[in-house]
């Protein structure tokens, strides 16, 4: 398999934390890209159409979005990332709401990465802010439940979340009111798959 990711993509490290922790890191080719939604640069365009990353090329075709790959290594391996029955829909649903708070991050990112500065729309990046400090203040109140006891993959997307909010959001101080998640990330951040994957500015 080849697996299509940048190590600066939140997305794409959920997915290489997963592989780490799955022992998967010497069946998986890793194809290091860059580029962004107005320059796609060497993104696998080919092997997504919306040129978005990770994308995991397996034998039975492309498959992409972290979530989706995500899926596939736990059934492909056997894990137990995901629980079964009526437990999966809490499970998917903070999933989905982790990818939320990045989503939102990755946009503010854009906004001022991508945009001249007169063309910057400070309103709609407080929006974004306003929609991940929900969120986060959701988990911290009503789901650490979820974030304890064996490896899930919420657990992995949660981690990656917030280091990546320390990564390229820093100034926005999302520990601030957040005790709960600021000492569970503290701890999480020790395993060696998140140590090693860690992003570096570039």
């Amino acid at each position: 398999m080849r697996l299509f990711s940048s190590p600066t993509t939140p997305f794409g490290r959920k997915i290489m934390v997963l592989i780490l922790e799955l022992g998967l890191r010497d069946k998986i080719e890793v194809v290091d890209v860059m580029g962004t939604p107005l320059a796609p640069g060497t993104l696998p365009v080919d092997q997504n159409p919306l040129g978005k990353i990770p994308a995991l090329q397996t034998d039975d075709g492309v498959i992409y979005d972290s979530r989706v790959i995500s899926r596939y290594l736990n059934d492909r391996t056997g894990a137990a990332l995901y629980p079964t029955g009526a437990a999966l829909w809490k499970t998917l649903t903070l999933e989905a709401t982790i990818d939320g708070i990045l989503e939102a991050a990755l946009a503010m990112v854009y906004e001022v990465r991508l945009r001249p500065a007169d063309k910057q729309f400070p309103e709609w990046i407080e929006a974004q802010w306003l929609k991940a400090a929900r969120a986060l203040d959701a988990i911290e109140t009503e789901w650490m439940d979820q974030l304890s006891g064996p490896l899930t993959m919420p657990q992995i997307a949660m981690g990656c979340a917030l280091e990546y909010l320390d990564f390229r959001l820093d100034a926005r101080g999302w520990r601030n009111g957040r005790p709960k998640l600021a000492a569970w990330v503290a701890e999480f951040a020790k395993r060696p798959s998140m140590a090693s994957t860690k992003p570096v500015a570039v």
